[in-house]
């Protein structure tokens, strides 16, 4: 990259050395001969990196240092312009130079928040190291925030006109601010997720990490390793210590996904992190304290799960501090044009680099549907659509809307153009039915074979063997006697 470096020293001589050699290494540099001028330009220039003298006019160099740490404790200063290259306002990397180079003087430059400290006399090879060092730094970042905005504009919850679904978002803002637990309820597929994202980003932790743990997609042995981690030799095959879930988001959100899917033995170990904020890896005996913020979700109702013995009642009023009730699509129906405003003007999230609008009879089509998987339904009709679509408007014939059959023995029915009229059932009838219909046809496709019924189907083999328990769908065929 070519950087624009600040040099401030009231030496001319070194700061005309300084000047050719940045202009050497084929970077833009500025000049500053005092403090007040330093942090005049560090505001308007905007530089990557500042090579700062200790000892200035007007204002020293360790107190041009601390006005720097404090404004970058703001994300983007209000009278700030944004970044030419970055797009936003980006605190710059500052390097010490100094002739009263102690050790005190370096800790407290380090302390205040500087990438490294040059003593002088220095020679041109030494600065050209630190130079190109703090540049890959300043790159790195970069690219950081612009990954982190990327995700963040991928679960960006678009703006509701519904009344229910605004009243829910309001509670989620207001309950971001404070540390304790949130509990997400809804139905597969209503944004869950989203808005755990949304809360983590209003926070005052939205600078630290977001971890999502689906607690339904591991075994029990597999969820306490992927929440605690391990110690070295815990196991057959743990060769180093590996930290979990938990300890990762330091400082975060850890997101527990279907938490109802949560085995109680696990939900006892969750309860005392809840409780104590600290844990046991895997084969560990020290005890490790947790700084996290626990979101929850789950689509199952935890009342019933409770009276049938599969979730602790103490987790769950641990849990549900705050609770959150996300509506269903086909009650948000008044969203629907900006969600599908929202899909369309996103293709490149997908690998598509083309735009689409929807034609009038299109959005009829999709208000007189039932929305069974909800937004996450909605995404995968407008992008199968983005796709099949020659022209720029997508019209009812390319949206493949799921119609599904009530449960039948013949098994061609499942065979049937689902692009067909609708039929209109219940959406826990309708689910059940179409997943049991799925998961019958793929056990058939793969003889029976579920570890290749479960890799058609994009599941993990553990969770397949749990779907096949709840809905009772037996693992062999009934002439056979052989199910693998």
């Amino acid at each position: 990259m070519r950087a624009k470096i600040l040099i401030v020293d009231d030496d001319r001589d070194i700061l005309l050395g300084l000047e050719n050699r940045v202009t050497w290494m084929g970077h833009e540099p500025v000049t500053a001969t005092n403090g007040q001028e330093a942090l005049r330009l560090i505001q308007e220039e905007q530089p990557d990196l500042v090579l700062l003298d200790l000892e200035l006019p007007l204002l020293s160099g360790l107190d041009v240092l601390k006005h720097v740490s404090q404004t970058s404790a703001h994300t983007e200063p209000p009278d700030e312009k944004p970044h030419p290259t970055s797009g936003t306002y980006t605190t710059p990397l500052i390097v010490m130079l100094t002739a009263y180079g102690t050790i005190e003087r370096a800790v407290q430059a380090m302390q205040l928040g500087a990438f490294d400290f040059v003593p002088k006399p220095f020679t041109s090879d030494h600065l050209t190291v630190v130079i190109n060092k703090a540049l890959d730094t300043v790159t790195l970042h970069r690219q950081v925030a612009t990954l982190r905005k990327e995700v963040e504009n991928q679960f960006q919850p678009a703006l509701t006109n519904n009344k229910h679904m605004a009243a829910q978002l309001a509670v989620a803002k207001q309950a971001a601010s404070s540390p304790v637990t949130v509990l997400l309820l809804g139905e597969t597929g209503t944004g869950k997720e989203v808005v755990a994202r949304a809360i983590h980003r209003w926070s005052p932790r939205s600078s630290r990490p977001f971890v999502a743990v689906n607690c339904a997609a591991f075994p029990e042995n597999l969820l306490e390793n992927e929440l605690f981690g391990h110690e070295k030799g815990a196991f057959t095959g743990a060769i180093k210590r590996e930290p979990g879930k938990i300890e990762i988001a330091e400082g975060g959100t850890v997101f527990l996904d279907e938490i109802g899917d949560m085995p109680l033995t696990m939900q006892s170990h969750l309860l005392r992190v809840l409780n104590d904020r600290t844990f046991y890896r895997v084969g560990g005996t020290q005890e490790v304290r947790a700084d996290v913020r626990f979101i929850a979700a789950t689509n199952k109702n935890l009342q019933q799960a409770i009276r049938q013995g599969t979730f602790r009642e103490d987790l769950y009023f641990r849990l549900a501090v705050i609770t959150i009730n996300l509506p269903p699509l086909r009650d948000r129906l008044d969203d629907l044009p900006a969600l599908a405003e929202h899909f369309l003007t996103q293709p490149g999230k997908h690998g598509l680099n083309r735009r689409c609008t929807l034609s009038d009879s299109a959005l009829q089509r999709l208000h007189a549907y039932s929305w069974p998987g909800n937004v996450r339904e909605l995404e995968n009709v407008l992008t199968r659509a983005l796709v099949l679509c020659p022209g720029d408007t997508i019209g009812p014939e390319h949206l493949s809307l799921m119609t599904v059959p009530l449960p039948t023995d013949d098994s061609s029915s499942t065979n049937q153009d689902l692009s067909s009229d609708m039929v209109f059932v219940s959406y826990h009838q309708s689910m059940d039915a179409y997943s049991q219909k799925l998961i019958e046809t793929a056990l058939r496709r793969n003889g029976w074979n579920q570890t290749k019924a479960a890799t058609e189907l994009g599941l993990q083999r553990t969770y397949l063997t749990k779907l096949l328990r709840q809905k009772q769908i037996p693992a062999k065929p009934p002439t056979s006697t052989s199910a693998e």
